[in-house]
C-alpha cells in the first residue's frame, strides 16, 4: 500500500512569514470590529473568522495532493469534532484524522457520532485517541478528574465499548468507567464500520495498548535509528499483530539547503528562540513544537528533505502526520514540491504529480 500523508490544521492559531508569533489568521483584529473578545468573531455579521482560515488549509491539503488532515486537539484550540464536521463536506476524498482524549464523555455517545460522520463521509473519519494534558491542573480545568495511573485503563474501556456498540447487538459491558446494557445499534445505524483507531506512547503500558486496539501507531519525530528501535520495540510487544506506523513530523524544505536555513533561522528570531550553532543536522528538535505540537522538524531542500522521510518509509512508516507554519501556503509547498518526490522514492512506478 503506497504511503499515506496528512496535513495538520491549525485548531489553536498559526502564523505568518513575516510574523511567526501565533495568531488567529483571518479573524478581525480591527479593535474598532465587533468582537465579543479575543478569537470569537460576531457570527451575526458579514465577516471572516478563524473557520474560513481553517476552510482554506484543508482545501490546500486537498489540491495540492495529501491523502487526509489530521484535525489536532488543543486545550485552547477549537474543538476537533466540530472542525471535522465542519471542513467533511468541503472534501470528497481527505481522511478525518481527528484527536482527543477518553475524558470527551460517553463512550456509546462517541460511537453513535461516528457512526453519523462514517455514514455522511463515506467511511473518512478516524480517531486519534490520547491520554489529553500530561499537566493535572489543566486536564482538571477541562473536568478531568481521573488519576493520572488510571487513564490508559480509561481509554482501553472506551475503545472496547465503542468498538462494542459499533458491531454488535445487544452489547453488554461492565468496567471502572463506563457501563452498559442491553446497547449497541439497530437499523440503519447497526454493524457500522469502526473508525481507525490510532494511539502513540513508548512506554511499556502504551505500547500494549495500542498493540491491542489500535490499527496504526502514531511516533514522535526522533532520528532515524531511535525510530527504527521504536518500531523493532513495538513489533515485539505486539507478538504478530499487524499494525500500521504513523511519524508525526514538521517539515521546513525551500529549493535549496540555504533557503531553509536562512527562513528556519528567522522563524527562530521571530518566535524569540534560540538559534542553534550547528545547523548541520536535518533534523531540528523543537523547532516548532510550540505551533503544531510536533517533536521535530526536518529542514533542509527538497531532496533532502524527502529523502530523510523516504528513509522512515523504508524502516516501516506507512503514513506521515507533516505540518508546517504557516499551515496554508506550506500546504501547497509541501504538497507540490515534497510529495512527489517522497512517493517516487518509495515507489518509483507510481509518480503522481501536485
Amino acid at each position: 500500500m503506497a504511503n499515506q500523508f496528512y496535513w495538520q490544521l491549525p485548531t489553536a492559531g498559526d502564523a505568518r512569514y513575516g510574523n511567526a508569533t501565533k495568531q488567529r489568521r483571518g479573524e478581525a483584529s480591527d479593535p474598532n470590529y465587533p468582537v465579543f473578545g479575543n478569537g470569537v468573531t460576531d457570527p451575526r455579521r458579514n465577516a471572516f473568522s478563524y473557520f474560513d482560515y481553517i476552510h482554506q488549509v484543508t482545501k490546500a491539503a486537498d489540491l495540492s495532493g495529501f491523502n487526509g488532515i489530521f484535525i489536532p486537539d488543543h486545550p485552547q484550540g477549537e474543538e476537533p469534532w466540530i472542525v471535522a464536521g465542519y471542513v467533511a463536506r468541503s472534501t470528497q476524498r481527505l481522511k478525518l484524522l481527528t484527536q482527543f482524549d477518553a475524558s470527551r464523555g460517553s463512550a456509546v455517545y462517541a460511537a453513535k457520532n461516528a457512526v453519523s460522520f462514517q455514514r455522511y463521509t463515506g467511511g473518512r473519519f478516524a480517531w486519534h485517541i490520547t491520554e489529553g494534558s500530561s499537566d493535572e491542573h489543566t486536564r482538571k480545568q477541562l473536568g478531568d478528574f481521573v488519576p493520572k495511573q488510571d487513564i490508559l485503563a480509561r481509554i482501553d474501556e472506551f475503545i472496547t465499548v465503542a468498538k462494542g456498540v459499533l458491531t454488535t447487538f445487544p452489547f453488554n459491558f461492565v468496567g471502572r468507567f463506563f457501563e452498559v446494557q442491553d446497547g449497541g445499534f439497530q437499523g440503519p445505524l447497526s454493524d457500522r464500520e469502526v473508525p481507525g483507531i490510532y494511539l502513540g506512547g513508548n512506554s511499556a503500558a502504551q505500547v500494549a495498548l495500542s498493540a491491542k486496539h489500535a490499527d496504526v501507531h502514531v511516533l514522535d519525530a526522533v532520528s532515524h535509528d531511535a525510530l527504527a528501535q521504536q518500531i523493532a520495540d513495538y513489533r515485539k510487544a505486539a507478538a504478530g499483530r499487524a499494525v500500521g506506523f504513523a511519524l508525526r513530523i514538521d517539515v521546513l524544505a525551500r529549493e535549496s539547503r540555504d533557503e531553509a536555513l536562512e527562513d528556519a533561522k528567522r522563524f527562530l528570531a521571530q518566535t524569540g528562540a534560540d538559534i542553534p550553532a550547528d545547523d548541520t543536522p536535518l533534523l531540528w528538535p523543537g523547532f516548532s513544537e510550540q505551533h503544531t505540537g510536533a517533536q521535530a522538524s526536518l529542514i533542509g531542500s527538497y531532496d533532502e528533505v524527502a529523502a530523510a522521510l523516504a528513509d522512515y518509509a523504508q524502516l516501516g512508516v506507512t503514513q506521515f502526520v507533516l505540518a508546517a507554519v504557516p499551515h496554508f501556503e506550506e500546504a501547497y509547498r509541501v504538497g507540490t514540491h515534497v510529495l512527489p518526490l517522497v512517493r517516487q522514492l518509495t515507489n518509483p512506478a507510481h509518480k503522481q504529480a501536485a
